[in-house]
């Protein structure tokens, strides 16, 4: 695959609206990153340059008006808020941090989309492109752009429901995901009506074969004991 999207980071402490927006703002394009709070939002920053920032205000802990605070003193990166209050302090606020836009909840996907694209335009002309963009794994590397995985400049054959699974552990690295939130997220039940959660456990097992130096022993791609699983580039 060698189109360009743009890498988004949505940060919500709603584990149902970053679900919906992650599958709906994936079926449009975007490469996805998601946190639930401040604290995983930071961890993601540290490791990707993103092209879109979506964070929600009101979280517990740090919120997106100190998160957003933090990240204008490093970059400009677009940056829009969301916000179940709908007041305009709010707004007046987050415009003033540097936020680019505002949406209060509830809102329509669509119109999220509209306006990520808007600052798409507004900022760039287009979405930029990074040839740079991958993530090593071991002596491996894994291009975001191409969604191809090379080891010694020799691209590793997957198949295309590894690629997927991949690249989803790459842009959610550190993070741990049980067998329901893989299948969710990938929308693996796609030709494949008996998938369920040894399905799962047979793709990480082959990915392993793959990425790993050594399978039976994996580095990268954990199991997490009674949680499910961790990618660790």
């Amino acid at each position: 695959m060698s189109e360009n999207r743009a890498h988004l980071l949505l940060v919500d402490d709603d584990k149902r609206i970053l679900s919906l927006l992650s599958t709906y703002l994936s079926k449009n394009k975007f490469l996805i990153s998601s946190a639930l709070n401040s604290k995983e939002a930071r961890c993601l920053l540290d490791y990707f340059e993103f092209d879109l920032l979506v964070i929600d205000i009101m979280m517990p802990g740090e919120s997106g008006l100190e998160l957003l605070k933090s990240i204008r003193k490093k970059t400009n990166v677009p940056t829009i808020f969301l916000s179940a209050k709908g007041e305009s302090k709010d707004k007046i606020s987050g415009l003033e941090i540097g936020a680019d836009d505002y949406l209060s909840k509830p809102f329509e996907p669509k119109e999220l989309l509209l306006r990520l694209e808007r600052l798409l335009i507004r900022n760039n002309g287009a979405i930029s492109n990074k040839s740079g963009r991958h993530v090593e794994i071991g002596n491996k590397v894994f291009d975001l752009q191409r969604l191809e995985l090379y080891h010694e400049d020799h691209l590793v054959k997957l198949t295309n429901l590894e690629v997927s699974l991949l690249n989803f552990f790459a842009l959610n690295p550190s993070k741990t995901f049980t067998r329901e939130m893989i299948i969710n997220n990938l929308d693996l039940s796609k030709g494949k009506t008996d998938l369920n959660k040894r399905n799962v456990d047979v793709q990480i097992t082959r990915l392993r074969r793959k990425i790993e130096p050594d399978p039976a022993n994996p580095r990268h791609l954990k199991t997490i004991r009674g949680k499910g699983y961790q990618f660790l580039p």
